[in-house]
């Protein structure tokens, strides 16, 4: 198939692998690296409208198969990763690092500490209502602006997004390119001694030197309309997976964390049927064990294997 000119990178038959914190995925039928929105846009409005787009971040929360993608995988780079302070509001790039967002406000004396631990970039937190103790990204957006899968640029509220607990109504093939947050004002030194507690918390209790997705598996009740309730709820997925007799148990090169039952693992040579089927293994160990079922919060694409 012919593939639109463009100013950015474009590349056959990309492997996605190195692309993904688990380190798994077969290739994309094309990997694109835009120059900028005007690259995008223009890029997309000439593809052929039968051509699957997937708009992909920093793959932190993420398992493509082993088969790879039958798409345009739409990665966005350096021309979107600008971060600036307008008063009390950040617009942050698509792909600038939650993390750096995060300290960047708190130098400036904003407090967008929530997105301090979150493992990923903001187009990522916007699509999927990223949060953290007790603060969603809905809770703080102002506006999105998006490339229509038409190759359109526009401007989404937070009520245009329609956001839920890790969800929102983005719809397919638009790919977001910048954020704008309020935030409330903090002292800089406040802010960054919160987000110093933050990350000890987290080192001490999540297993970080390790190749992991994050939460594997969401909280199985307690889900409010902005995900807050899930945050307090007593029931956790790592307490049903750890009833199950499922922490540490292993599958190929997976494994899930001895650490935190909730991480699900590379140890080194996973494949993504690997880490998937022990996934699966999960659920259905936890369903026998008590009746609940768990659903996924890593995303999975892609075709199996042959």
């Amino acid at each position: 198939m012919r593939m639109p000119e463009t100013r950015g990178k474009l590349t056959e038959k990309r492997p996605l692998n190195d692309l993904t914190w688990l380190r798994v995925g077969g290739p994309a039928d094309w990997l694109f690296q835009p120059a900028d929105i005007d690259d995008l846009a223009q890029f997309l409005a000439a593809l052929d409208r039968d051509v699957a787009v997937f708009p992909m971040g920093v793959g932190s929360n993420l398992i493509v198969r082993d088969g790879g993608l039958r798409a345009v995988v739409i990665r966005l780079g350096r021309g979107f990763n600008s971060i600036s302070i307008e008063g009390n509001r950040v617009v942050a790039g698509a792909a600038a690092l939650d993390a750096h967002v995060a300290r960047k406000a708190a130098a400036a004396g904003l407090d967008l500490t929530f997105l301090r631990t979150i493992p990923g970039a903001i187009g990522g937190a916007v699509r999927m209502n990223a949060g953290c103790y007790g603060t969603y990204t809905a809770d703080r957006l102002v506006s999105a602006r998006a490339v229509t899968r038409e190759g359109a640029v526009v401007t989404l509220s937070a009520a245009d997004l329609n956001y839920r607990y890790r969800q929102s109504d983005l719809p397919e093939g638009w790919v977001i390119v910048e954020a704008t947050f309020e935030a409330p004002e903090g002292e800089p030194e406040a802010l960054e001694a919160r987000m110093a507690e933050q990350l000890r918390k987290r080192d001490e209790t999540q297993p970080t030197k390790e190749r992991s997705a994050g939460s594997t598996f969401r909280n199985p009740a307690g889900f409010s309309s902005t995900g807050r309730e899930d945050d307090v709820h007593d029931l956790k997925a790592w307490k049903v997976i750890d009833e199950a007799g499922m922490r540490g148990a292993r599958r190929g090169g997976a494994q899930m964390s001895e650490m935190h039952s909730n991480f699900l693992i590379n140890t080194g040579d996973a494949s993504a049927a690997d880490l998937e089927g022990l996934g699966e293994e999960v659920r259905k160990r936890v369903f026998q064990n008590s009746g609940i079922e768990l659903h996924w919060e890593i995303m999975r694409v892609g075709e199996t294997a042959p």
